[in-house]
């Protein structure tokens, strides 16, 4: 009997690599409440649903993206840009934390 010739073998096929997503221009969830805190005239603070509509109403879909929004505030909160004036976690009333205020005092003395 004749020995049959191996069939050849397919070439390995490299996967497909995937295409990662541009990144988003424009400020930071951070730095949108950041702005509509710093812009707010009240001197206790302001509530999270102000903070809400504030951020929607500079054109920020708030509904899409509440927990982006809940967490940024907690990052704020840890990281001393911002103060809680009363209640826990991002229910409340915040204001700008001193870290932010020694920020923008040196800004503006240059």
């Amino acid at each position: 009997m004749s020995e049959a010739a191996p069939a050849p073998a397919a070439p390995a096929k490299s996967p497909k690599r995937r295409s990662t997503k541009a990144k988003k221009t424009g400020p930071t969830v951070s730095d949108l409440v950041l702005k509509v805190v710093s812009e707010s005239k009240e001197r206790k603070g302001i509530s999270l649903a102000t903070l809400k509509k504030g951020l929607s109403s500079s054109g920020y879909d708030v509904i899409k993206n509440s927990f982006r929004v809940r967490l940024a505030v907690r990052r704020l909160l840890t990281s001393g840009r911002l103060t809680q004036t009363k209640g826990t976690g991002a229910s409340g009333s915040f204001k700008i934390g001193e870290k932010t205020k020694t920020v923008v005092e040196k800004c503006s003395n240059d």
